[in-house]
């Protein structure tokens, strides 16, 4: 009898566990354009103060683009069309004001990968100060699952870097229609035609000192100084005399950060062509490689005067956080 009952109560854990699985692996995969929020709010809550401030947050210009474009796009909807299509987006922030103070974040509620932050406040200041906490959490972790995302993507089609591995003991997912322009020694330039203009990955290494060596030159002349001379050595125009430096008009905006853990330059900011008239923005990683005595850059900068900017750095963004460290004897 008591080997009866103990395989009644596993059969009822096993069929439980399967549901369990059952339920996680039926997950629709989410959907939706790259670097966008769906915000399910009323009306009423969205022209006023709550919407002001979700907006001012959350579609707050990108730092280092020539223009202004939004961090996120969103998409307002009322409370009603919770159900159907909206749950199948990535990044979802449900806002309303009723009875209870909540704050959640959950991870694939309704589809995968996904954010849904719920948010409701008795008041409209309660939830305002809700969102004032929350916010940068909230965008570091979409950024984060953008980021994946877009990784994903490009997986999909890679180009093959055995190049990079040769030179600098590297791996990067670079996606399809990227092609090798420049191969120098401790430099390669990678480049992919775009309507209308083209976006670029440079891989170098400088010396591990480079960054700092002078005590009484800040980090980020440093970094502008390496930038320099690498596009006047490399990159240049069809006009003579032409070559890549940072734009001098506007200062670049320098973050410390870690990519493969290790202690990371992030530099944000705009080139120009000298004796041109060719710009766009860039995006530099200075990472700090001890064991190799060196820093490693990866650059993404792109080329398009007639397009939105935000999602091509995004996707540069995207391909140079996929980077890992080779150990090859």
């Amino acid at each position: 009898m008591m080997n009866k009952a103990l395989f009644l109560w596993l059969s009822i854990i096993f069929f439980f566990l399967s549901c369990t699985e059952k339920k996680d692996n039926s997950l629709a995969h989410t959907s939706g354009k790259i670097n966008t929020i769906s915000v399910i709010i009323d009306d009423q809550l969205w022209d006023g103060e709550i919407g002001d401030s979700i907006r001012n947050k959350f579609a707050s210009p990108v730092i280092g683009l020539p223009q202004e474009e939004p961090l996120f796009t969103i998409n307002q909807y009322p409370v009603k069309l919770l159900e159907g299509y909206m749950t199948n987006t990535r990044n979802i922030i449900v806002i309303k004001k009723e009875g209870i103070s909540r704050f959640e974040i959950i991870k694939n509620e309704f589809a995968t990968p996904q954010n849904v932050i719920h948010i409701s406040g008795k008041t409209v200041m309660e939830i305002l100060e809700t969102l004032e906490k929350h916010s940068p959490e909230i965008i570091r972790i979409m950024r984060q699952t953008e980021i994946a995302e877009n990784q994903r993507l490009i997986d999909t089609f890679l180009v093959k870097n055995q190049r990079i591995i040769n030179q600098f003991r590297v791996s990067l997912a670079i996606p399809k229609g990227y092609k090798y322009v420049m191969e120098k020694s401790k430099f390669i330039w990678l480049k992919k035609e775009i309507t209308s203009g083209n976006t670029s990955i440079l891989v170098y290494q400088v010396p591990i000192n480079s960054i700092e060596m002078h005590p009484n030159s800040s980090v980020i002349n440093n970094i502008i100084k390496m930038r320099d001379s690498i596009g006047n050595l490399y990159i240049h125009g069809t006009v003579p005399n032409s070559t890549m430096i940072t734009e001098a008009a506007y200062a670049p905006y320098l973050f410390n950060t870690k990519i493969a853990g290790k202690t990371t330059y992030e530099t944000k900011g705009t080139w120009e062509l000298k004796n041109d008239f060719m710009s766009g923005p860039f995006l530099n990683y200075c990472i700090t490689d001890k064991p190799n005595n060196r820093i490693l850059v990866l650059e993404g900068f792109c080329y398009a005067p007639s397009k939105e900017k935000r999602d091509l750095m995004f996707e540069l963004e995207a391909i140079i956080k996929s980077v890992q460290f080779l150990k090859i004897k």
